[in-house]
């Protein structure tokens, strides 16, 4: 990458960034008092924010500068009844919640990404600055008539700098703790008198917050990132507008932030752990890599003709994903001896003879309770006095490795006609096009002391001999037609209605070869036939989109609006064996679990209804936004995570119905000249009320699901001379409980329920059951906080997120049939200084 990060670096070094003396506006703070009107896009047409039928939440660029936020992830943090999980497994990998419905990892996301009005086909790049950023808009409620594809639960639209008349640019520099740097940069310039061009680009490297211990370094969360981003824009004649864009992205770090914790509760102690009480210690003996490349294309054409205008784009994107990391499979000895009957050969013996020579090694190297490192690798449960609990990703050979490899290319394109907006109707057609080529592999290893090999499968007596594989290629085919119909009455009274056809034709083909694992003897995919392949498969998914919305403005300040629509998410398919290998590990009568996990999953649809009140007061110094909204969803897909002495396993299911209502209400009040304070509250009430994948867990809650947020802040902009204004800005955020599986306030059989009864132990199945009551995370808030002085050009801001050091988790994923979960913590407090400087 030394090419490509020395041109960045240098961009950085003449160019210039941000503009850093905008004034912060979000959703929760609506228009500023006696300010200019907000201007949004949310239905692709200019209107002011107020005059949208829908809650919208909007963050301008004063509020991107004064906040800090880049990314979803500080997005979300800002949004009320939004939440998000980001960069626990990989950075790609970023799950974000609106009200109830969240996006499923390793299926399409729920929250549709527009940037400049092109529609992102790939996700991954939620966790990527997406240029020069000059307002963000988030949409709450299915989107898919008005945006597309993959809107099921709202839509992030991002808009970026766009070329001016005169030369123009700004630079930013920060440094924080855990040597963490970060820079960015932007220039325009007009070409002529028709034409110009942006340039822009960021760079962020940290240490990250925690230390392997084992490693002694610390490569447990740091990152490495940056982007180039090229915009040019000309006009093709009077009428004609052309925009084209390129990105580049590169992003280096870690993986799998993860520690496992136990919730047995028979064996109590340290085998029945509350999530949010785990003191975390990371000792893996591989060095978690994780690695995203990303490459856009895109062109957009805007033709007036007068009466309408007609918008078409195309969009190459190139996104690969890898990573790889330590395995959690010591504890069932898959890598510590063949398993029965399996026949004894060079490799398994080597993989035997190097976990054995570890664990001799290690005895006694401090792990997290309830995990120790005896004399022998056996696991507790067969030699409770010499033997060892490994827990997952030991500083020994004995759990294997692994490597996921994601890679997607795509091309789409979108041919829109839309009115001008003269008179009171509004419409657009529209036509939509994507193929999408993805590879997915999943593969674990025997580790032999000679690090992770970067391919899918290696044969035995290699330096990682594969001893499971996950490995498909799958193609995808959209089409879809939308329009839509605003209609203005009288001047009070408004309605519109919006419909979308999509059909989704997918196909998957498998690339595991039809050969043994080495270790045990077993199929290396479980889904593969004694002879032959397994067979190619294909799906179409189709789903019609409408909305519809209604709008009452008694006076220009006050908007009373109700709105109903439907929201798709196509379905899909898992890695082929993934039913195989769970109907064989864990629906067997030993453990019993009724869990049905299909290599195909169904379509996701929701059908959401929200009302509400927008508005402004004391002339225009509070703003208020209060909504409430229902929301039924049908075949939500939800991701489930394996694991066991096969190694590890990631599908998707299906819960058949959730049904997900709440309220949420949004303030603003100027006290006096630059002093403004903000709030907002959402409650989120949801019940999955059936769900034949587990149907023990009916009457539970929508997993990833916060039961309430909550913002507070306040924002100082006092002049202090005519040329300097002091700034000061207090975020604080309160996320309430939160489940993350459908198994919630209950207790179940795992695999050690099967295990005790045969082992030294003779203890009976129910001791080795676990109780999912502790795997809910509590409430947590985290407050950020900005302080620093502005000049007409430039700006030195004091930072700390996180300011009061709150430890709370990202993300607990509880594997049931483990007897646990695997949790990943949050950010840690950040404190630095910025500098920046505008021309």
């Amino acid at each position: 990458m030394g090419i490509t990060k020395s041109a960045l670096l240098t961009s950085i070094a003449v160019c210039a960034l941000l503009p850093t003396t905008a004034f912060a506006q979000d959703a929760a703070e609506g228009a500023e008092a006696g300010g200019e009107e907000i201007i949004v896009t949310a239905r692709r047409q200019n209107e002011r924010l107020i005059d949208v039928p829908a809650s919208v939440s909007v963050i301008d660029a004063d509020a991107l500068a004064k906040t800090g936020a880049d990314n979803a992830q500080g997005f979300a943090q800002l949004t009320p009844g939004v939440t998000i999980v980001t960069g626990t497994a990989e950075a790609g990998d970023t799950q974000i919640n609106i009200r109830g419905i969240n996006g499923a990892r390793d299926a399409e996301s729920s929250v549709a990404l527009v940037v400049d009005g092109i529609l992102k086909t790939n996700t991954a790049q939620l966790n990527q600055t997406q240029g020069t950023l000059r307002q963000i808009e988030i949409l709450k409620g299915p989107q898919g008539a008005i945006y597309g594809r993959n809107a099921a639960a709202g839509a992030i639209v991002i808009s970026t700098v766009k070329p001016g008349e005169t030369l123009e640019g700004a630079v930013k520099f920060s440094y924080a703790n855990e040597k963490t740097i970060e820079g960015t940069a932007y220039v325009s310039a007009p070409l002529g008198d028709s034409a110009g061009f942006v340039l822009s680009g960021n760079y962020r490297t940290t240490d990250g917050f925690y230390r392997n211990l084992f490693l002694d370094r610390k490569v447990v969360d740091d990152q490495e990132v940056y982007a180039i981003d090229g915009r040019f824009m000309a006009q093709l004649g009077d009428n004609t507008n052309i925009d084209l864009k390129a990105r580049y992205a590169k992003l280096s770090g870690a993986s799998i932030n993860f520690n496992s914790v136990f919730h047995i509760e028979a064996f109590g102690g340290a085998f029945f752990e509350d999530v949010d009480d785990h003191e975390l210690g990371y000792y893996s003996n591989i060095r978690p890599t994780n690695d995203q490349r990303t490459i856009d294309f895109s062109a957009k054409l805007e033709h007036d003709f007068g009466s309408t205008k007609l918008t078409a784009w195309a969009l190459y994107s190139d996104v690969d994903q890898s990573l790889t990391a330590d395995g959690t499979s010591a504890d069932f000895a898959r890598y510590i001896s063949p398993a029965l009957g399996a026949p004894a050969n060079a490799t398994n013996i080597a993989v035997q003879n190097q976990c054995f020579a570890t664990t001799a090694t290690l005895t006694g190297f401090p792990v997290n309770p309830p995990g120790f490192i005896g004399q022998i690798p056996v696991p507790f449960i067969f030699a409770p006095a010499t033997g060892s609990t490994f827990g997952a990703y030991s500083p020994t050979t004995c759990d294997g490795t692994q490597l996921q490899i994601r890679n997607q290319k795509d091309i789409s394109g979108e041919i829109r006609l839309a009115s001008n907006g003269d008179g009171p109707l509004d419409w657009q057609l529209g036509v939509y096009g994507l193929h999408i080529d993805r590879s997915v592999g999943v593969s674990l290893g025997a580790d032999l002391g000679q690090g992770v090999s970067r391919e899918l499968y290696n044969a035995p007596g290699s330096s990682n001999p594969t001893s499971q594989l996950f490995s498909d290629k799958f193609k995808t085919d959209v089409y879809a037609a939308f329009g839509s119909v605003d209609y203005a009455m009288s001047d009070q009274f408004k309605a519109g209605v919006a419909l979308r056809y999509d059909v989704e034709d997918r196909s998957t083909s498998n690339l595991v070869p039809n050969v043994s694992d080495p270790i045990t003897g077993a199929k290396i995919n479980p889904g593969l036939p004694a002879t032959g392949s397994i067979a190619d498969k294909s799906a179409s998914f189709k789903q019609l989109q409408p909305k519809v919305t209604l709008s009452f403005t008694p006076n220009s300040s006050t908007n009373i609006y109700a709105n109903w629509g439907i929201g798709f998410k196509s379905g899909g398919f898992n890695n082929t064996g993934s039913s195989a290998l769970v109907n064989a590990n864990f629906n067997i009568p030993a453990i019993g679990a009724g869990v049905t996990i299909n290599d195909q999953f169904r379509k996701e649809r929701s059908s959401a209804f929200e009302a509400g009140i927008k508005g402004s007061l004391f002339d225009n110094r509070v703003t208020f936004d209060l909504a409430g909204y229902y929301t039924r969803i049908t075949d939500m897909q939800f991701f489930e995570f394996f694991v066991g002495s096969f190694g590890l396993l990631r599908v998707v299911s299906n819960i058949d119905r959730v049904e997900v209502k709440g309220v949420e209400f949004n303030t603003t009040a100027r006290i006096v000249d630059g002093w403004k304070i903000f709030g907002s509250v959402n409650l989120t009430d949801s019940e999955i009320k059936k769900n034949t994948s587990r149907p023990y867990t009916v009457g539970n809650k929508s997993p990833y699901t916060a039961d309430y947020t909550i913002n507070l802040g306040s924002q100082i902009d006092a002049p202090l001379n005519d040329s300097i204004d002091l700034v000061m800005r207090a975020d604080y955020r309160i996320t309430g409980p939160t489940w993350f599986h459908t198994v919630q306030d209950q207790t179940r059989a795992t695999i050690f329920s099967q295990l005790l009864p045969i082992s030294a132990l003779a203890l009976p199945g129910f001791v080795g059951n676990a109780n999912y009551t502790v795997a809910k995370r509590n409430a947590f808030g985290v407050l950020n906080l900005r302080f620093g002085l502005e000049g007409e050009n430039w700006n030195l801001t004091a930072f700390a997120d996180n300011m009061l050091d709150r430890k709370y988790i990202n993300e607990a994923i509880p594997a049931i049939e483990f007897g646990g979960s695997f949790i990943s913590p949050g950010a840690r407090r950040l404190i630095g200084v910025e500098v920046g400087y505008k021309f």
